[in-house]
């Protein structure tokens, strides 16, 4: 119940300003549907921040849920302290971003990704993305 307590009152990992109970909190513990690709994306970047794998396979497009390994999300989630996100650009289903993180080594690195969603049975997946 304090972990709870906490989360409610902490600012959201996707850096919107909200608390994560009003934002990414919604979708990773109340079970909502991200209304928008980019709702989905900062979702998943709280994801990552909370080592929660089983929600960023959730939102993988099952077509593409082959090529992904909990252990492996797990895995490159928790070895990694996430330090910001920033939202470059978006329409209705891309999102371009970087995701600040300092590595297992607490060296400071960027990820830059161009990703692609799509919108089915009601609710928002992730497809692919491009890196840099």
């Amino acid at each position: 119940m304090v972990k709870k307590r906490l989360m409610e009152s902490k600012k959201c990992f996707c850096d919107t300003g909200l608390s994560f109970n009003a934002c990414c909190g919604l979708y990773l513990e109340q079970n909502q549907k991200a209304p928008t690709a980019l709702a989905l994306m900062r979702s998943r970047y709280s994801a990552y921040a909370t080592h929660n794998a089983d929600y960023l396979l959730e939102t993988t497009h099952v077509s593409e849920r082959q090529y992904y390994s909990k252990t492996e999300i797990l895995k490159w989630a928790t070895s990694n302290q996430w330090q910001k996100l920033e939202i470059l650009s978006s329409s209705e289903d891309t999102v371009e971003f970087k995701a600040y993180f300092l590595n297992a080594d607490r060296q400071p690195q960027t990820h830059y990704e161009f990703s692609t969603f799509r919108f089915e049975k009601e609710g928002w997946f992730y497809v692919d993305g491009k890196f840099e």
